[in-house]
C-alpha cells in the first residue's frame, strides 16, 4: 500500500462519517480548475489507499471459474492470505485447493514501492519453487484470464496517471482515470479505471496491451462492507476481448486481522507447507 501516515489515518478513519467527509473534500480538490489532469488522477487512488490502509491481514476463501470461448467452463477453489506492509508494499498468498491436479499450487507476491515486485510459484507436482522474472509477470495465471502482475498488490508509485472525467456509471458516479504502468516489462500500456465517487471502490478497469489496443476489462461487483471501513466484493469477471474467454472470482469468508505472521505465512519456504 501507498504509506501516507498510515497510522494516523486508521484511527481517523474508525471515526463515523469519516469516509464521508474524505469524499466530499477529495470532490471538491478534484474539481479545482488548477490542478493537472495527473494531479487529480494520482490524488483518487491516493485517497483510494489511504481508505483501505490498517486492515492488517485477511483472509478469504474464492471459486474460480474459467469459461473458454464456446460456453464450457471449468472451475476451481483457492484461497489468498494478504498481509500489510508499513515500510514497503504489501504480500499476497494465492492457494489452490481444487481440482486435485493442481492442490498445492501456491504464488507469493511481494509488491514493492520502488523496485520490480518479487513473485516466486511452487508447483507441487514439481516439488519446487521458481521465481518470476519481471519480464514474465505479464503472462496467465495457471489458465486464466488474470496475469501474474494482476495477482499482485497494485502500489500506487508504480503507475502515472491521467484524470479523465466524472460520469455516470450504472447507478453511481464514477471518476474515470488512466493509470499507467511504469514497470517495462508490464503487459499493459494503461488501465483505464473507473472508481465510484463516494466510496472510491473500483467498478471497471479496461486493459490495453503494450500497443495501446484494448485487451481486458475487468469488472468488479457485489460489494461488502466489512468491520464499517473496509469494502471487498463479492464478484469479479476478467473478460479477454481478444480470446471471448473469461474468469470469473466469487469471494467469501473475509476475515481481517487473524493474526497472520510474515515471517511464517509469507516466506518462500512457507510455500511448500501451505497444503
Amino acid at each position: 500500500m501507498f504509506k501516507l501516515n498510515r497510522l494516523v489515518l486508521a484511527l481517523v478513519m474508525s471515526v463515523p462519517g469519516m469516509s464521508q467527509i474524505h469524499a466530499t473534500s477529495l470532490a471538491g480538490t478534484i474539481n479545482a480548475a488548477e490542478l493537472s489532469a495527473a494531479e487529480k488522477g494520482r490524488m483518487v487512488f491516493v485517497e483510494a489507499d489511504e481508505r483501505d490502509s490498517g486492515y492488517v491481514d485477511l483472509t478469504v476463501n474464492l471459486t474460480m471459474i474459467l469459461k473458454n470461448a464456446r460456453g464450457g467452463s471449468t472451475e476451481r477453489s483457492l484461497r489468498i492470505r494478504q498481509f500489510e506492509r508499513n515500510d514497503d508494499g504489501d504480500k499476497v498468498l494465492v492457494v489452490f485447493d481444487k481440482p486435485a491436479n493442481i492442490r498445492g499450487t501456491a504464488l507469493l507476491s511481494h509488491a514493492r514501492i520502488d523496485a520490480p515486485d518479487d513473485q516466486w510459484l511452487f508447483l507441487p507436482a514439481l516439488k519446487r519453487t521458481k521465481k518470476i522474472a519481471s519480464r514474465n509477470q505479464s503472462g496467465p495465471f495457471v489458465g486464466s484470464e488474470f496475469a501474474f502482475e494482476d495477482l499482485s498488490p497494485r502500489e500506487v508509485a508504480k503507475f502515472d496517471y491521467s484524470f479523465v472525467e466524472q460520469t455516470e456509471c450504472g447507478e453511481l458516479t464514477c471518476y474515470v482515470v488512466d493509470r499507467m504502468p511504469i514497470d517495462e516489462y508490464s503487459g499493459y500500456s494503461k488501465q483505464r479505471v473507473w472508481l465510484d465517487v463516494e466510496h472510491l471502490r473500483i467498478q471497471q478497469i479496461d486493459y490495453a496491451d503494450r500497443r495501446g489496443r484494448p485487451v481486458k476489462t475487468l469488472k468488479v461487483d457485489q460489494y461488502q462492507l466489512f468491520n464499517d471501513r473496509f469494502w471487498r466484493p463479492a464478484y469479479m469477471r476478467m473478460d479477454n476481448l481478444k480470446t471471448r474467454k473469461s474468469t470469473e472470482l466469487y469471494w467469501r469468508d473475509y476475515a481481517f486481522a487473524v493474526g497472520l505472521s510474515e515471517d511464517r505465512d509469507f516466506s518462500v519456504n512457507s510455500l511448500r507447507r501451505v497444503r
